[in-house]
């Protein structure tokens, strides 16, 4: 099965509604997440995704009990994903349905973590506090910190990453532009939107020192 299936992504407000049985942390990410940063509608979506830590991953088969959940394994194919059955790194995306021959309606993706530190799938040397990962809208709802997101979305730019980009550079703190121009830079190397972050030089070239090494920072700060 490839992954050309058709999707009809579930409104947020359901997604939210089955994710709050977790017992576990998990953020609403992609587009949806810099929307609930920005706080308000940006664009159409064409699809909705949930972050988990790889390590509470089983935590998607309680709150989608019942439904179909299909493990990008290789990326690019679909296999269905066994109950109980543990994801190993290098498979990140899980599509899901309510039943056979139903769209998809929620993709979920699973980052690592390790005592206590998130770590990007795409580079280790990218971290921070899982603490730190997310923010809470004003309804309550968790979701990725837009400067995290857009470090994802900032691989192979396609043009809604770019209209995300727009929208939310303006609300990004100083730290949370410089974490950002730092991790794109580690990953990635020259990056037009490093110089549309407007951080001081000495954060547009690729710093010598880890990432671990991060500014003291008011997650409130705007």
């Amino acid at each position: 099965m490839t992954t050309e299936a058709a999707w009809e992504p579930a409104p947020l407000a359901e997604v939210v509604d089955l994710f709050r049985r977790s017992e576990t942390p998990w953020w609403v990410a992609g587009g949806h997440a810099i929307e609930l940063a920005v706080g308000h509608t940006i664009r159409e979506h064409d699809d909705i995704d949930v972050l988990i830590l790889r390590e509470d991953q089983l935590a998607v088969q309680h709150v989608l009990a019942g439904w179909e959940w299909w493990a990008s394994d290789p990326p690019g194919t679909l296999r269905p994903w066994h109950p109980g059955e543990y994801l190993h790194m290098g498979v990140h995306d899980i599509w899901c349905r309510p039943g056979p021959g139903a769209p998809w309606r929620i993709q979920v993706m699973l980052d690592e973590a390790q005592d206590g530190l998130w770590l990007s799938r795409r580079d280790i040397a990218v971290h921070r506090p899982v603490a730190e990962l997310g923010a809470t809208s004003s309804d309550g709802i968790p979701y990725l910190r837009p400067e995290v997101q857009l470090y994802y979305k900032a691989k192979s730019p396609r043009p809604k990453d770019e209209t995300d980009f727009a929208a939310a550079v303006s609300i990004l703190a100083p730290a949370q532009r410089i974490w950002l121009a730092k991790a794109i830079l580690e990953t990635y190397g020259t990056h037009s939107w490093v110089d549309r972050l407007d951080v001081p030089e000495e954060y547009r070239r690729l710093p010598p020192r880890d990432l671990l090494d991060d500014l003291p920072y008011d997650w409130e700060q705007r």
